[in-house]
């Protein structure tokens, strides 16, 4: 029992850890173009750095934030083992979402959540990916798409990631979709932005 909340314990740590790196708000500070809280909704995920027209430091963004998510979990399995990869993998999410060293408020986490489902269960990643895809090319509204692909990442992973790993799953991305609250909102009100204009 100790040895098991010793365990958990340092799962959470290195995801956080981990997660909690600000590669969008680091990305912009290196490309002399200022603090990325400052623009847009103020979130530090690759959304917002698109805001800037700066597509390649959004790509970017988005690969080293979906990075630090697979690495949470690959290094946590390579230390403890499963089920603390799952820990590590929900901790990452939480981590990048409220980062220490950034008063606690950081993105919205959908990247890094991709970057866990990778690992854990790759068939949950193509079906969340694909779902992504096809919601954001017909609505061109971002969180249409995270939100859609948080759908699929529950429904899949009933199917093909029982047990911890589903859970994991299904709680990240409840933690997901609880972050667009003010996203959810604009949809219902008709205000949401396109990808890449307002806030």
């Amino acid at each position: 029992m100790i040895q098991d909340m010793i365990s958990a314990g340092l799962a959470a740590l290195i995801g956080a850890l981990i997660g909690s790196i600000p590669f969008g708000l680091l990305l912009m500070r290196a490309a002399g173009l200022g603090d990325i809280r400052n623009i847009g909704s103020g979130s530090i995920g690759a959304t917002n750095v698109l805001r800037t027209g700066k597509r390649g430091l959004a790509l970017a963004t988005v690969l080293l934030d979906a990075l630090k998510g697979t690495l949470a979990v690959a290094l946590t399995a390579w230390i403890l083992g499963p089920p603390w990869d799952v820990v590590a993998g929900v901790a990452a999410v939480i981590g990048h979402c409220h980062p220490p060293w950034l008063n606690w408020r950081g993105g919205k986490g959908v990247a890094t959540a991709y970057g866990v489902l990778l690992p854990l269960a790759w068939p949950v990643f193509l079906l969340t990916a694909l779902a992504w895809l096809a919601a954001a090319a017909i609505s061109r509204i971002s969180s249409v798409g995270a939100l859609s692909a948080m759908g699929m990442a529950i429904i899949s992973s009933v199917v093909l990631a029982p047990g911890p790993v589903g859970i994991g799953i299904s709680a990240i991305a409840a933690f997901v979709v609880l972050r667009h609250h003010a996203n959810i909102e604009r949809l219902l009100a008709g205000r949401e932005p396109r990808i890449g204009e307002g806030k």
